[in-house]
């Protein structure tokens, strides 16, 4: 199976990479016209764009003015290494062996507004920019719109590549939307994790999170390929509940948080 995650607001650019392996996004070029006219924008007008605070507009536009092109170790960082949020805290790519990281790099795609699907390795330079941004492009009202199928199309060639009909969707929903379903080569497979607060099971932003990227991570050690392998899933507790679940939406649940 392919699975897809979104990024991460947070970045990490000070830790040296657990790897020198790397590679190039494959839409690499597609990302340039979005540098190009971000760059153009002021920090206030970015942070009305983004809403963004003052400093962090000021940082973002300092960012896509040294945005620059060919990427080497020295001016980028793999994708999978740089994300720091509750996600990737729960996938702990850092601590993948040479082997995980080799299927990770098969089998984990990273969506991305700016460079619209990452695999792990690839380098990528810092910013922000959130696939539900109404950023203005040429004939384009929004990136979802500028992408068209170009993200659909790199996870449909990597489906064939590792000849997997299943897509385990591990994305928000802001960014699985990039990703035209109708024309996908797959079965979506949209598992959701609940815990249990005040008398009944809910989704709790952080853990569903976390829980979606340890998922990830498990389902790269464990090398699974079925949805009946996936259902065995049960890290921190979690466990598959079929009186809750649809067959393509598994629903995992547990009393207690950690």
């Amino acid at each position: 199976m392919l699975i897809v995650v979104s990024p991460a607001k947070t970045l990490d650019y000070e830790s040296e990479p657990t790897t020198k392996i790397h590679s190039q996004p494959a839409l690499l070029e597609r990302a340039v016209p979005l540098v190009d006219t971000l760059s153009t924008k002021s920090p206030r007008s970015l942070a009305k764009l983004m809403n963004l605070s003052p400093a962090l507009a000021e940082l973002n536009v300092e960012r896509y003015h040294q945005w620059s092109t060919p990427f080497k170790p020295s001016n980028a960082k793999q994708a999978v290494l740089a994300f720091k949020g509750d996600v990737y805290l729960g996938l702990e790519a850092e601590r993948f062996t040479d082997r995980q990281m080799e299927y990770a790099q098969a089998h984990l795609r990273i969506l991305s507004g700016l460079y619209g699907v990452l695999r792990p390795l690839d380098l990528m330079q810092p910013y922000r920019l959130e696939m539900g941004t109404k950023l203005k492009v040429k004939k384009h009202a929004n990136l979802y719109q500028y992408w068209g199928s170009d993200i659909t199309n790199e996870i449909n060639k990597q489906l064939q590549t590792i000849d997997s009909n299943i897509v385990l969707n591990l994305a928000s929903n802001e960014y699985f939307k990039s990703i035209k379903v109708r024309e996908l080569a797959a079965d979506v497979v949209t598992p959701k994790f609940l815990d249990w607060s005040n008398g009944q099971y809910k989704m709790i932003g952080y853990f569903a999170k976390k829980a979606r990227g340890q998922m990830a991570a498990w389902v790269i050690k464990q090398r699974a390929k079925t949805v009946n392998k996936l259902l065995k899933y049960n890290i921190e507790g979690y466990q598959y509940s079929e009186q809750d679940s649809d067959p393509l939406k598994p629903v995992f649940v547990r009393k207690q948080t950690s």
